[in-house]
């Protein structure tokens, strides 16, 4: 299926990117609030230069898109409700196309629906963010009850060869701040970011700093005529409207967006688009504590980090040497980075997470010098600092 038509429709009716100082008023100035995380993640992107959100409700990212539903029309954005999640990942790259910052919003079945849309704009590389807020499942599940079981749908949910970047906040101003990074990965490497919440955090209320916005970096993405300013294998985006002849197909194509069925052509498409985000070192980040002395470490990400590093404290405390280190980057996998911070002291690693057993695997491929024990929680309730602490001590006792 060809999108020209859809292109058109929003380069008519959208006006293009423009300067976030420049052109959008602020709501929220710069200061400190006590909101949701949901609300922050909305801000965010007002902050990131979002000009187009398209969405379907959910539990629990409805309030992102009811925010940004008022929120919008006053930065000279759109809001559009679409009649389900597949129409509304459609929406988001049509209008990156015709020029936005485009973003949408959901949770587990709603982020099913999206996959092949995703798949279409991880070939065509298309800026979009996608931000999922997740609940218990599978299927229906515990609505609105949070839970960390999309770990793996973020990385391998859409068909084909890709690479990701997926972000995982664990605060309110995280979900702030990784909303603008998501905008600005996206629009540098030109493919889909997932900003991946978990419910607790987007219904979490504590504060958020919001800083003056000449002090927030914002990207764009490398546009037909730029100068030649990154990498090679992230091409400039052409934009329907600017009087360039686009051809934007999810079929084999070359780099001119001709289709292309031959075996080369397709091969090194597909390794250029993977590259570019495999190779990029730069994208992941991690937060570590307390490694260089520790003998155990815990690992963790989202909510279930909050916990895991009170466990850590309480467990030092006691005089166990443990250490904490929390993925602030899900994918790509930090599997370097992983290695390096083990010292060869370190004997166990406990990983923690509310799901049943996601993360763990990738640790488990990683470290092979260490005993790898999964701490995982579902029913939809976060850990809790002592089911950590009793599951650590207990494998300590065990070695000793």
């Amino acid at each position: 299926m060809e999108y020209q038509t859809f292109f058109s429709f929003f380069r008519i009716y959208l006006s293009p990117i423009k300067k976030y100082q420049e052109d959008y008023g602020i709501l929220m100035k710069p200061g400190r609030y006590l909101v949701l995380g949901d609300i922050a993640c909305a801000e965010g992107a007002i902050y990131a230069g979002c000009s187009l959100f398209a969405g379907y409700p959910i539990t629990p990212a409805t309030e992102i898109a009811e925010y940004l539903s008022r929120r919008l029309p006053e930065c000279n954005g759109y809001f559009l409700q679409m009649e389900d999640e597949i129409a509304s990942s459609a929406a988001i790259i049509g209008a990156s196309w015709a020029g936005a910052k485009a973003m949408t919003a959901t949770s587990g079945p709603g982020f099913s629906l999206m996959q092949e849309n995703i798949s279409y704009a991880y070939h065509t590389e298309t800026p979009i963010v996608i931000v999922v807020v997740q609940r218990s499942g599978p299927s229906t599940g515990q609505a609105t009850y949070p839970a960390q079981q999309e770990f793996y749908q973020a990385r391998y949910g859409a068909h084909g060869d890709y690479e990701s970047i997926v972000l995982s906040p664990n605060s309110v101003q995280e979900a702030f701040d990784m909303t603008i990074r998501a905008f600005n990965l996206s629009e540098m490497y030109r493919l889909p970011v997932i900003l991946l919440m978990d419910g607790a955090i987007g219904h979490m209320r504590e504060e958020l700093i919001i800083p003056k916005p000449e002090t927030i970096q914002i990207e764009y993405r490398y546009k037909l005529g730029d100068p030649q300013t990154r990498e090679n294998q992230i091409l400039p985006m052409g934009q329907f409207g600017e009087g360039h002849k686009l051809l934007v197909t999810g079929s084999a194509h070359e780099i001119s967006g001709k289709r292309n069925y031959a075996p080369e052509v397709h091969s090194a498409t597909i390794r250029r688009i993977c590259s570019k985000i495999s190779n990029a070192s730069d994208i992941i980040e991690i937060e570590s504590r307390y490694l260089d002395d520790a003998k155990a470490v815990i690992i963790s990400y989202g909510i279930s980090a909050r916990p895991a590093y009170g466990a850590v404290l309480a467990l030092r405390k006691k005089g166990i040497k443990v250490g904490f280190i929390r993925f602030k980057t899900l994918w790509p996998f930090p599997d370097i980075i992983l290695q390096k911070l083990m010292n060869e002291d370190i004997n166990h690693v406990f990983v923690v997470e509310m799901n049943n057993g996601m993360a763990v695997r990738e640790v488990q491929r990683v470290i092979k010098n260490a005993k790898i024990i999964s701490v995982t929680q579902l029913g939809g309730v976060i850990p809790s600092m002592e089911s950590i602490i009793k599951k650590v001590e207990a494998q300590m006792e065990c070695k000793n």
